[in-house]
């Protein structure tokens, strides 16, 4: 056989073989898995083009049939009943796919960097407090879990690394999201209802990572990379994580939003003031839903100048990081900040009190998406700033029964004249108000509040939850 007989051999079969491709699914369809109640939802996958693929659900019987693409790419959405399961997904077309131990009910993305990551069982020298008890009493087969792999990419994917969805349990719990699982816990809680968690983050991973090129087509510091040879810390390299993590799994019918990340970004507070509502609003354009649901834990409080390159003073205090995550409220309809001013740790970044955490989140949830408002579930917010004399007013929102400090003195208090320069001052509890003042301001022009790279609050709402560290000027 020559070599121009055996390449057109190869190519015949390869031709072949490609008209006989059976159905297949995207990795996010497997047994076990949670579908979003009483809504719309995609299913989709790849098969021979112009085929015709059938898909039929066990909870009404009914069956749905889509055209596959030119391109082999086929989708088809599903009308899903009230929160019950478990049920049964068939999809046909040379082949037979059936999918088992089908839930339906709620469902949130859970995304971030290494504190959303942060296992329950823990990282090495740094525990989670009472993950030993969560995880020997996680069995739950109403609480789904599933975690996307961390796959940076150049280009954006069709479809993520293989993975399963997990019922609830110590062997499953252990190395999921400890964040995550307590937020789902606790919507199992309250709920009552199946609850499915889906996982995907990465440890030390910046916010534009985790964004499509386009969308940062402004950033002129930020690169978009062109090939990977010499890639370094790919999880800090703009576009990869979206294009691997998000990308593939953009659609899949989801409740809702939580992230966690901003560590990484520390040192450029003002742009993340502009890309993090930016990605949120994308994000919603991806899932085709501009009310989506997102809400985001506020970074702890941590000592980030014993870190390299050892950066002192100026906006290198992350407490500005975190006053561009309480601005972005404004600026992010629909969502919610989880405050943790009160659980950070001086010389580790990733706080050991994540019950807290994803409590946090799902009290959020509860709150807004969910409607139990007969109990505040948010912490407190600065509202706004009035000047009476030598004394500062401030108002808080979200604090329907007023502010507390649990009978201690506050100490974190700041205040400045027109010479913008900050003295500490005494601040004094009126209700849903603080009144602030020091002998060496005698004009005041200007607030903050725990505005330091680690501090411990001090005020709470009657409800418990901190108040988040905040400035009043933009100095």
């Amino acid at each position: 056989m020559t070599m121009k007989t055996c390449f057109f051999a190869i190519v015949l079969l390869l031709v072949q073989l490609s008209s006989q491709a059976n159905v297949s699914l995207s990795a996010l369809f497997t047994d076990g898995m949670v579908l979003q109640q009483k809504s719309k939802v995609p299913v989709w996958g790849w098969a021979d083009p112009q085929t015709t693929v059938t898909l039929q659900t066990s909870w009404n019987g009914q069956k749905y049939q889509a055209k596959v693409d030119k391109l082999g790419q086929w989708k088809i959405v599903v009308q899903t009943p009230a929160a019950g399961g478990a049920y049964q997904i068939k999809i046909s077309e040379k082949n037979v796919i059936e999918l088992h131990d089908i839930l339906i009910g709620e469902v949130w993305l859970c995304s971030g960097q290494s504190n959303m990551e942060m296992p329950l069982k823990g990282y090495p020298g740094q525990p989670i407090l009472g993950s030993t008890e969560a995880i020997m009493n996680s069995k739950d087969d109403q609480l789904r879990i599933y975690t996307v792999p961390r796959n940076p990419l150049l280009q954006p994917a069709a479809n993520s690394k293989p993975s399963v969805w997990k019922k609830a349990e110590p062997q499953s719990v252990v190395g999921f999201s400890a964040t995550a699982y307590y937020f789902g816990r606790q919507l199992r809680k309250t709920l009552g209802v199946p609850v499915g968690l889906i996982h995907s983050s990465y440890g030390g991973s910046n916010i534009e990572a985790w964004m499509e090129a386009s969308w940062l087509a402004d950033q002129k510091d930020l690169k978009i990379p062109k090939q990977e040879e010499g890639l370094k810390d790919k999880n800090r390299v703009a576009t990869m994580l979206y294009n691997g993590m998000i990308n593939p799994i953009a659609g899949y019918g989801i409740r809702g939003i939580i992230w966690y990340q901003g560590e990484s970004n520390y040192e450029r507070p003002d742009q993340y003031e502009v890309l993090f509502p930016r990605m949120v609003e994308k994000y919603r354009a991806l899932w085709g839903n501009n009310e989506l649901p997102f809400y985001f834990m506020q970074i702890a409080p941590f000592d980030y100048a014993s870190l390299p390159p050892y950066h002192v003073g100026g906006k290198y205090n992350s407490a500005y990081l975190r006053d561009a995550q309480r601005k972005s409220l404004d600026k992010i309809p629909y969502s919610g900040m989880a405050v943790t001013l009160d659980l950070g740790e001086q010389n580790c970044i990733h706080p050991s009190h994540k019950q807290q955490s994803g409590e946090r989140l799902a009290y959020l949830a509860l709150h807004d998406s969910y409607g139990f408002s007969t109990l505040n579930l948010k912490s407190p917010l600065y509202e706004k700033l009035e000047i009476k004399g030598s004394t500062a007013v401030l108002s808080f929102k979200d604090a329907p029964l007023g502010l507390t400090s649990y009978g201690k003195e506050i100490k974190t208090f700041e205040i400045a004249g027109k010479d913008q320069v900050f003295y500490p001052a005494d601040a004094v509890l009126k209700g849903k108000t603080i009144i602030v003042a020091s002998l060496k301001v005698e004009e005041p022009v200007a607030v903050r509040y725990a505005f330091k790279d680690f501090v411990v609050g001090e005020v709470f709402g009657a409800n418990g939850l901190p108040l988040s560290s905040f400035r009043t000027d933009d100095w």
